[in-house]
């Protein structure tokens, strides 16, 4: 993978309802490794049930700067981000 391929920051809703935000090159590739054990160790513990919320970056540095933003962000400014999302696609 080079720096030049699209970038995405994700957010899954877990099925205890907490948020997992994450990067990736390919989100639903991403969501089945979480889904079979293979990603990140946060879905030992849980099961990821959707993914509520994707961005596209230019680059792996800038998607990693985005998702270190959005780690620092309270669940309900997760869920702010999540719904203005929505509302307009």
């Amino acid at each position: 993978m080079t720096d030049n391929a699209c970038w995405w920051v994700y957010i899954i809703e877990a099925d205890d309802s907490s948020l997992y935000t994450g990067i990736s090159t390919d989100v639903e590739r991403r969501f089945q490794q979480h889904a079979t054990g293979k990603g990140a160790k946060y879905f030992n513990a849980r099961q990821p049930h959707r993914i509520v919320w994707r961005e596209k970056q230019s680059t792996r540095s800038a998607a990693s700067q985005r998702e270190a933003a959005i780690k620092k962000m309270s669940r309900q400014a997760k869920l702010q981000l999540i719904a203005s999302k929505h509302s307009a696609q």
